[in-house]
Order: C-alpha cells, then structure tokens, then sequence
C-alpha cells in the first residue's frame, strides 16, 4: 500500500473507484487461491499498490486547477477538527472542515484546510467541533511538498489549503460538551503540572507541560535549538515512551479488575485514549496508541503476544484511517526506529548476551548473589546499548534527510536520556492523578521530582552539544537519496529479522549499508 501511495504522487494513474474495484477484484483472487503462496503473495501485493493508489487520490482529493490557484480572500464556515497548542493566546490555529464557502469557491466544501485566526479583546477561541463563519486569505498547498516541513505534515494530513490572517464573524453552532469536557480537563492537567515549580522554575514546568501535554510552544527558542541539535527533541513530544509508561501504568492501577480481564482491558483502553485525546490527539500519541491497544488486546485474548505483529497492525490501522501520514517525517521516524528495535536490536542484545555472560564458565547452581548481579546488569546493558545502536541507524538518515543534521552524538546522549525521560512521565502522570485526586501536596512533590531528573536531562543535553563533532550539517546529494536508503534499510532489517540474521554472520549488513550512504551519498555543510 505504501508504495502505492508513493506512486500516486507522480500523477493520476487513474480514477479511484476503477482503483479500488482492481483492488477487491486482485484481493478475492488473493483469498481464492490463498492454498497457492505465489499466487496469493502477488495477488496481495497488486491488491495493495491498486488500494494504495486509489487512497491517494480519495485523501488528497486534488484538482489540478488549484496547482495556479493565486491567495485570495474567501468566506467560510469551518467545523473545527483540530486545534495546535499556541503561546499567543491572541491567536488559535488548527485543522478544520470547509462546510460552505463563497459561489466561485463552492468545489470547496469538504475539503480539509489549516486555519490561523486572530482574536479580538476578550474572544474565546472555539473548541473542537464548532461551527464558525470566518473571511480571511485563503492560499493553495504546493501539490508535493517535502515531508521535513510544516506543508508537509499539512498535506500528510489530507489538506490542500492554508487559511490565514482570519478573523471569526459568527460562531454558528457551539463545541459538543465531550469537546468542553477535554478542553477543561487539558486546562486542570495545565496547572496541576505547574504546581510547586510553575513560580521558581518555569523553564523546568515547560519542559514537563511539552513532556506530558505536547505542549511544544512552552519550550523556549534556546531549548528548541538544543535539543534538536542534540537529536532528542522527539523527548519532548507525546510519543510511544510517554504513551507506554502510561499505558503500563494504568494497568498496575487497574490490577483489582485482574479477575475480569476482557473489562480490564476495556477500562484501559478507554482511559489510555482519553488522556491522549484531552492532549491533543497528535498522530504521534494515536499511533502509539494504536500500537498499545493491539498488543494488549492480544495478552488479553491469549493470542501470540507479537510486539512486531502489534506494530504491523497499529501501521495498517493507521494507513487506512489517515494514508497521507506515511510522506509525513514522523510517520517514518516512529515506525523506523520501533521497527529497527524490534528487527535488529532486541535480537543483537540477546546474541551479546548468549556469545558471552559474566561467570559463564561457572554452573549457574553455584552462582553467588553478585554473579547473580552481574549477569542481570550485563543482559540490561547489552540490551540498552543494541536497541540504541539499532535505532541510531535509522536516526542517522532520518536526521540527514529531514533535518540536514548529522548527529552522531545522539546514540550516547539517547541511551542516557531516554530511561530518564521514562521515569519524567512516570512522575508527571502521578502528579496528575494526585491532582485529580484533590492531594496538592503529592502533585507538588512529584512535579518537583520530574523537575529534578529534567534539571539533569537539560544539563546532560547541554554537554552533549559542546562536545565537537556531536552534530554537523548535512544533507543527501540527491533528495531521491533519502527515501531509497531507509526503504533499503528497512529491507535489510526484515531479510535478517527473517532469516535469524544466520547465527549472528549477517549483523554488520544494516551498519554496511548506513555506512555506504552517508560515505558516498551525504554532503557537509
């Protein structure tokens, strides 16, 4: 489906329905002569690339007038989807739905704009799902915009249009109450976790809010700048860590529901997504979702609990729902750098641990307790230092190819920081429920605890920056370079994954390949 995707960017191939008639047609003959692998496996991969096609051109919905299309103001009534965190609150912007618009623009109307309007003294801005009249200077998306940019997560998310320097004329029909409801409770969690450090360390509570709220705007220019140079700034958004300690936590606080487990997992899953929707809902945070809701449906129906298969499912899930995410550079980063995880890094530690272990040479029987130590801490340490070094590969391209940044530096940085950011969460999500709960006392020394081990991430991350040679800029000769290596990349990663990567024979072939690319392909400065 993905390469479909890819495909459809080069032009219309043809109409979506005959794409998707192709599509049930090449799947029936799929399941039909699924006893035949290669018929099935070709029938699959031509029922894919037709649907793949045929979902571009039903999400991006396109015509090709609007490519000369020139800025020009227009009247439109807007159904809010989405509204972006925002440090003026003189202004709101987010994602909307066109409803009406003016006659010359009435091929319009469903189609998916991103909004910026300006507020009058004393004007509330309006919440998801209202309804509002606005005039302002409406401008066309370029048809392919790259992926590193903000047009690009904009088309990613199915939008062809920028409304801009807006002003709201009417509210038509006001927020639903579940809307206001998550508008309050993102508010509460907004002050619960500034109490006690809001005051002395705002710094630190802004860390914290982008932490735990995807907040980003609280961040200063200076620790933006640090920590993308650093190569973490993706700490600092809601996420698959924040979105697993979180998970996990839920589930130790619903252990009395442990006798009912279908209820338990319900209960779960609905408090999971709650808190990722008052939050925002950003694609980062759904698609962690997606991935904890599988895997923990799978535990709870006793089915083979496959991370990989989870992964797999959460990435279809959301290629159906939202396909335009996949030219997006968080799609890829989420996804590559879980996949290079579980594909290479999981099973790089374990080889570690089998090809050599603290006191092997002694029968485990007569093991004292600080042989016991030992092994315990070198499977951790094998196991942190191979799931980084698997995800720095793909960090390294990514880097380059969205960011022109080459960061060496990360890998050392990550494996420190990343256990850090776990236990930040962790403190931030207790200081919530302490909060909720009415206990100030224990929201403020935990607030003051994620304080602390941030205090440190900032410091750690600071040193890190100073070192030379930690980051440079870099970019690919050819902007086709990037896409190629990380699709080959992730070939490699599957091959290995799937042949057992030989006994341990074919690990260097991902680390080859990266070498390759940034030795031949990559350009300083």
């Amino acid at each position: 489906m993905m390469v479909g995707l890819a495909a459809a960017q080069t032009g219309e191939i043809a109409r979506p329905g005959w794409l998707l008639a192709g599509a049930l047609v090449a799947g029936a003959i799929s399941l039909a002569w699924r006893e035949k692998p290669r018929v099935w496996a070709i029938g699959m991969v031509a029922a894919g690339l037709l649907a793949g096609l045929a979902s571009y051109g039903l999400n991006r919905a396109r015509l090709p007038a609007w490519d000369a299309l020139p800025p020009r103001e227009a009247r439109l009534a807007l159904r809010i989807d989405r509204i972006f965190s925002a440090a003026d609150p003189r202004k709101v912007a987010g994602l909307a739905t066109v409803l009406r618009s003016d006659e010359h623009l009435r091929e319009l109307a469903g189609q998916k704009v991103y909004f910026s309007l300006a507020l009058k003294k004393g004007e509330v801005a309006p919440l998801r799902t209202a309804v509002i009249t606005t005039v302002g200077v409406l401008t066309a998306l370029p048809r392919n915009p790259p992926g590193d940019n903000f047009d690009g997560y904009l088309a990613g998310a199915g939008t062809n249009f920028k409304f801009t320097r807006g002003r709201v004329l009417a509210e038509e029909r006001a927020a639903s109450g579940y809307a206001r409801f998550c508008a309050r409770a993102a508010s509460r969690f907004n002050a619960i976790l500034g109490l006690g450090i809001a005051e002395k360390r705002p710094e630190l509570a802004g860390l914290l809010r982008a932490m735990m709220l995807g907040e980003t705007h609280e961040l200063s220019e200076q620790q933006h700048e640090l920590f993308r140079k650093s190569g973490t700034m993706h700490l600092f958004a809601i996420s698959g860590l924040n979105i697993a300690v979180i998970a996990g936590a839920l589930l130790m606080l619903l252990v009395p529901l442990r006798r009912w487990p279908l209820v338990r997992f319900a209960v779960g899953a609905a408090l999971l997504w709650l808190f990722v929707d008052i939050t925002g809902a950003a694609p980062s945070a759904v698609r962690a979702f997606a991935m904890a809701v599988f895997l923990q449906a799978a535990l709870t129906l006793r089915l083979p609990g496959n991370v990989l298969a989870a992964l797999v499912a959460s990435a279809a899930l959301v290629l159906v729902v939202a396909p335009l995410q996949v030219f997006g550079a968080s799609f890829v980063m989420s996804y590559g750098i879980v996949a290079a995880l579980l594909l290479l890094g999981l099973p790089l530690g374990d080889a570690w641990v089998a090809r050599w272990s603290p006191a092997v040479d002694l029968p485990k029987v007569t093991w004292r307790w600080w042989h016991h130590a030992a092994g315990a801490a070198w499977r951790w340490l094998a196991a942190a230092l191979a799931i980084g070094v698997a995800t720095t590969l793909v960090g390294l391209l990514t880097g380059v190819h969205y960011f022109g940044l080459l960061t060496p530096g990360a890998l050392f940085t990550n494996l420190t920081l990343i256990p850090a950011a776990g236990l930040v969460t962790l403190g931030g999500f207790a200081a919530l429920l302490c909060g909720l709960a009415g206990w100030v006392g224990g929201a403020v020394l935990c607030n003051h605890a994620a304080a602390l081990v941030l205090l440190g991430i900032e410091r750690v991350v600071a040193g890190s920056v100073a070192v030379p040679g930690a980051f440079m800029a870099a970019h690919f000769s050819g902007a086709w370079l990037g896409p190629v290596a990380l699709t080959g990349l992730g070939i490699v990663l599957l091959a290995g994954y799937a042949l057992g990567w030989r006994r341990g024979r074919y690990y260097w072939a991902p680390f080859a390949l990266v070498a390759a690319v940034l030795g031949f392909g990559m350009r300083f400065g």
